[in-house]
This record gives C-alpha cells, sequence and structure tokens, in this order.
C-alpha cells in the first residue's frame, strides 16, 4: 500500500471512529433514565426505548471497537490480511468496509 494511502485510509479510520465515539456520547446522554413514578401510565414505553437505546449503544460500541482495530492493523502493518486464511482482503471489499477483518471467503 503506498504511504498516501496508508494516510488517506488512517485519516478515514480515525474520523469514522471520532463520529462513532460522538454518536455514542449523544445516545449515552439521551438514555439516562428519567424520573417518572412506577405508576406512570408510559412506564413500558420508556422502558422500551431504555432498552432500544442500550442495544444502538452496543452497536456503536461493536462498531468503534472494529474501527480502533483496523487502525491498530494499519499501524502494525497487518491491514488488508485476512484474519483466518492471512490471504488478502479484496480492494473492493475494503472500499465498501475499511475495517474487514476477513477476505470474502471467510466473512
Amino acid at each position: 500500500m503506498v504511504s498516501s494511502d496508508v494516510s488517506k485510509l488512517r485519516l478515514h479510520l480515525t474520523s469514522e471512529a471520532t463520529e462513532l465515539q460522538r454518536e455514542l456520547a449523544k445516545l449515552e446522554a439521551a438514555s439516562a433514565p428519567p424520573e417518572f413514578d412506577e405508576n406512570f401510565a408510559d412506564s413500558a414505553q420508556v422502558a422500551a426505548e431504555q432498552g432500544e437505546n442500550h442495544s444502538l449503544a452496543a452497536n456503536l460500541r461493536d462498531q468503534l471497537a472494529e474501527v480502533e482495530a483496523a487502525v491498530a492493523r494499519l499501524e502494525a502493518g497487518s491491514y488488508g490480511a485476512c484474519e483466518v486464511c492471512g490471504g488478502a482482503i479484496g480492494d473492493a471489499r475494503l472500499e465498501a468496509m475499511p475495517s474487514a477483518r476477513f477476505c470474502i471467503d471467510h466473512a
């Protein structure tokens, strides 16, 4: 991989990580449990929304971990290699999903 390509990729991945962190912080701030009476008629709705927010936050954390791992692979020089077979991950796959860990055969 050419040095300028690595720099662009690193910038893209770190930008994506920053955006994921921002979205996660916003979601976690919005997920603060509201104060309401247990007999409040919409308590089930509040519980459902909190459950959905927890699920979304977990998904964002997983995505962030994948992006951070891609940056680490980039730094280690192993970016673009399948974690199963060690073969090259196709350029089209990496372009579509820069944090890909597996070639198409092992995805």
